[in-house]
């Protein structure tokens, strides 16, 4: 025998097997449903966050790397390696 539902009325097992795995026996979306969903909209963006928190880390990197590479030791130091790594041969 199916069933019976909130209402009094039978759902057969076709009727059921029909329905999508998030909806009860009523038709309305389940509670997890309900929840999983929820929690994914709280995370909408975060991913746009986090590229963004490596942007800014990848500038501040290149930027730290401009001014070292503008002082005069180390110019000094990366022509020095140069001209040697030329003049050997």
């Amino acid at each position: 025998m199916p069933p019976a539902r909130a209402d009094g009325s039978e759902q057969s097992e076709r009727a059921r097997a029909a329905q999508p795995a998030s909806m009860d026996a009523e038709g309305d979306e389940s509670v997890y449903t309900k929840t999983t969903l929820k929690k994914l909209a709280d995370e909408a963006g975060a991913a746009t966050a986090e590229y963004v928190v490596a942007t800014m880390a990848a500038v501040g990197f290149a930027g730290l790397l401009i001014v070292i590479l503008r002082s005069d030791e180390v110019r000094g130091m990366l022509t020095d390696l140069v001209r040697r790594a030329l003049s050997i041969g």
